[in-house]
């Protein structure tokens, strides 16, 4: 007898093309906060994940409305050189030596203790929650902890916790990785998108054209970054541009309607696969 795809689990047939479009970053900044729920509300963004310990996640808790789609974006680095955030937790190893997280991903895996990479994320999620966020899913905030094993096992010891799918990319095999990570999840119960490109150029629109253009059946997360155009935007990086067209793409590109419905496919948001993973 043939598995259930994912589709049919969510009760589409098997051949159905179901898309996430989901904005990363919630939190990161008063701009990203106004971009991402207008991209929610008046754009076709389906969810989003909030960025617990950066300084703006309190106004994104407080702007949230019950039936807002959103997970929790797991953050253990800031890549920012003068925006600078840390921990919620007492996490010695999660410091840079210029205050807050460490930019890059190779100084986190060098350094963090992953008993601590434990408690940090455990505590992003449950802050989340007492702010009053249905939490949908978790996402790893640049993949930190998708693809070194003792901070995969993190990851999906709290996803199988807190019964919450996760977002997984499958540009990437478990032979590049070194380990079976979307057999793992698999293997726990913990479902995730078929399909997620793993590029994190800032400016999402040819990408996601050409996901939309050669979409294939079962369910595609497409990410992008919207942010309305501030001086405070502009002033984190020189990527805020991409950002700022992000938040053009997803409210008020023509082509990308017209190409979502050339292609056959419907939009979800994590909750589906979240109800659907609680109710097995």
């Amino acid at each position: 007898m043939p598995m259930t795809s994912l589709a049919e689990r969510l009760g589409h047939d098997a051949g159905s093309k179901l898309v996430i479009i989901s904005c990363d970053d919630l939190g990161a900044s008063h701009s990203a906060n106004v971009g991402v729920y207008k991209a929610l509300r008046d754009g076709m963004a389906t969810c989003a994940s909030i960025m617990v310990p950066a300084p703006w996640a309190r106004d994104a808790a407080l702007r949230y409305q019950p039936g807002d789609d959103i997970g929790v974006h797991l953050t253990l680095n800031c890549e920012y050189e003068a925006y600078r955030f840390g921990p919620i937790t007492h996490a010695p190893s999660l410091h840079s030596g210029e205050a807050g997280f460490p930019r890059r991903i190779a100084d986190l895996w060098e350094h963090a203790d992953p008993e601590e990479v434990l408690r940090e994320c455990r505590a992003q999620i449950e802050r989340a929650i007492a702010w009053g966020i249905d939490v949908t899913h978790l996402t790893p905030h640049l993949t930190a902890i998708t693809l070194r094993p003792e901070f995969f096992d993190v990851y999906l010891e709290l996803a199988v916790e807190f019964r919450l799918p996760i977002r997984l990319p499958s540009t990437i095999t478990a032979e590049q990785a070194g380990f079976p990570f979307r057999q793992l999840a698999a293997d726990e119960g913990v479902l995730f998108p078929d399909h997620f490109n793993h590029d994190w150029r800032s400016g999402s629109r040819d990408r996601v054209y050409d996901e939309l253009g050669s979409l294939q059946p079962g369910v595609t997360e497409i990410h992008v970054q919207p942010v309305i155009d501030t001086p405070e935007a502009r002033a984190l990086t020189d990527a805020a541009i991409g950002w700022i067209d992000d938040l053009e793409l997803v409210t008020t590109d023509a082509k990308l309607e017209l190409m979502l419905a050339d292609s056959g496919a419907t939009l979800i948001g994590f909750r589906a696969l979240r109800d659907a993973m609680r109710g097995a």
